[in-house]
């Protein structure tokens, strides 16, 4: 239940209103923007809320409980705030959002409506769709540490200690690999040079990040690593937000598909394997009684 300043409840009880909404972004990357559905500017709590962006919002739910509320926020892309690559990049996701009804009359009137985060993120060619999630969100989302016969850690990471320098490679696009869809190929797969160190398959679920070129600073990982008759070729998990292009610079660095034989096989890491190999798994729970098979509820690695 919200509390409205008695001036501000005074206001709202007339027929007609001097009332906006406002919406304060704040990005992963600490970048503060504001926005308004009003027709001009208004600044308060330090940031100025830029008025005539295209926003136009869905009602707003609440409900008691625990359940999770949405809001969705509809914009033109015509804020210089907001770009199309920046939505591309991902710079927007997960951003904390606080949704502020003001009086533009007199902004130190305002009430905080709804704070959460910016989920799913639509965008066409011109205009896009923001879901504001609501704090309960983050009630659904795995904290702590998941036990499951896979390695819980990162590769490379202070609990996994595999040295990243000897597996980590300087690449250079060859040329880009046509695809069915618009934009597919040069967005997605390529062959490439500088990689003839690296078997086939090692670079498969790692990471590689841009040095140069249109998409240089970002990062993505790789779905397949692959080098029929000798020349190598990638596929990434997702489209990059601007086209690849020959003789783009990148650095990849190998993955880990967390099982515990890439563990000792690869990396000669197994003391530092972060998974149970021998937790029993759903078989195991729904098997019956045999007297010639070990299913006493002891352990299976004796």
């Amino acid at each position: 239940m919200k509390t409205i300043p008695p001036a501000m409840q005074a206001d709202l009880d007339r027929r007609a209103t001097t009332h906006c909404r406002c919406w304060q972004v704040t990005r992963k990357d600490g970048a503060v923007f504001g926005f308004t559905d009003h027709d001009r500017a208004l600044a308060f709590g330090g940031v100025t809320f830029e008025a005539a962006s295209g926003f136009t919002a869905s009602s707003l739910e609440a409900s008691l409980g625990l359940a999770v509320d949405n809001l969705d926020v509809e914009g033109a892309l015509s804020s210089a705030a907001i770009t199309e690559d920046d939505l591309a990049r991902g710079l927007w996701d997960d951003a904390a959002v606080s949704l502020w009804l003001v009086d533009w009359t007199d902004p130190d009137k305002r009430v905080l409506l709804r704070s959460g985060n910016i989920g799913e993120v639509a965008r066409g060619r011109t205009a896009f769709t923001a879901e504001l999630r609501g704090l309960s969100h983050r009630l659904g989302q795995p904290a702590g540490r998941l036990f499951s016969r896979t390695c819980a850690w990162e590769l490379g990471d202070a609990r996994c200690r595999v040295d990243l320098a000897p597996w980590t490679f300087a690449g250079e696009v060859a040329g880009v690999v046509a695809g069915a869809g618009a934009g597919a190929g040069e967005r997605r797969r390529f062959t490439a040079t500088g990689l003839e160190a690296a078997a086939p398959g090692v670079l498969a679920a790692g990471l590689l990040t841009w040095t140069s070129g249109a998409n240089a600073g970002q990062a993505i990982e790789v779905k397949r690593h692959a080098a029929p008759g000798g020349t190598v070729t990638l596929e990434l998990v997702l489209p990059m937000a601007d086209p690849i292009a020959p003789g783009d610079g990148f650095m990849v660095r190998a993955g880990c598909d967390k099982a515990m034989a890439t563990c000792r096989d690869r990396f000669a890491n197994l003391t530092n394997f972060g998974g149970f190999p021998h937790m029993p798994g759903n078989d195991r729970i729904i098997a019956y009684a045999d007297k010639d098979d070990l299913n006493d509820g002891g352990s299976l690695f004796r």
